[in-house]
């Protein structure tokens, strides 16, 4: 993922990380479609489009082999062994999108509610859904005035070394890019589009001690 005038991003090894766990979180995911939905309506009626952000987290994975060295890794959370999700969340009314996604990655991947340690950079994209239903859509359709949710992703620098703390009901786990790259049926057409969204880097791993 090198070239001549890419952004360079700083990414860590893996052993610059620790993982632990804290209690489980409630989670919306554990509900039924149709109580989703209605949740939903009913939110949009009263506050009008959801806005959701999701951070974009890499590290590198450094292995022997040529062709995983230092290779990037997306950090997803996964639920019930089969549903991957970015980090992230629904703004809060009154929220910024920058506020909301640092309260959620310290909900879910922090011990306390240490909210100015994540460095959230730039929007990466964003994503429409036009209706309540499950489609969404990298380029609002132009027939529709009044989409019912939007999803920013924003890119996240980890810092060189932190600590992962994850409630019990989720998973944190690390996909390489090239896995990820338009796997749609595995992750979801958001997940599956970071890596284009991504193209414009090149990845560096500093050397340190």
């Amino acid at each position: 993922m090198a070239g001549g005038n890419l952004d360079v991003m700083d990414i860590y090894p893996l052993n610059h990380y620790y993982f632990g766990s804290k209690e489980s979180l409630p989670l919306k995911e554990e509900e039924t479609l149709d109580h989703r939905i209605q949740r939903f309506k009913f939110n949009y009626n009263t506050h009008g489009i959801r806005t959701c952000v999701q951070a974009v987290l890499l590290y590198a994975y450094v292995a022997l082999q040529v062709d995983l060295f230092k290779h990037p890794h997306l950090l997803l959370l996964q639920v019930r062994h089969s549903l991957y999700k970015l980090p992230g969340g629904r703004l809060r009314p009154g929220e910024s999108e920058i506020e909301c996604l640092r309260r959620k990655l310290s909900s879910k991947l922090s011990m306390s509610e240490e909210y100015d340690r994540w460095e959230v950079g730039e929007c990466l994209g964003m994503w429409w859904r036009p209706d309540f239903e499950t489609l969404i859509y990298l380029v609002l359709p132009p027939n529709i005035k009044r989409p019912k949710e939007c999803t920013k992703l924003f890119l996240v620098r980890l810092p060189e070394s932190c600590k992962f703390i994850v409630p019990k009901n989720l998973k944190l786990i690390a996909v390489p890019l090239c896995q990820v790259h338009e796997n749609f049926k595995t992750y979801g057409p958001i997940i599956a589009g970071v890596p284009q969204l991504l193209s414009k880097f090149s990845y560096n791993t500093p050397d340190t001690d």
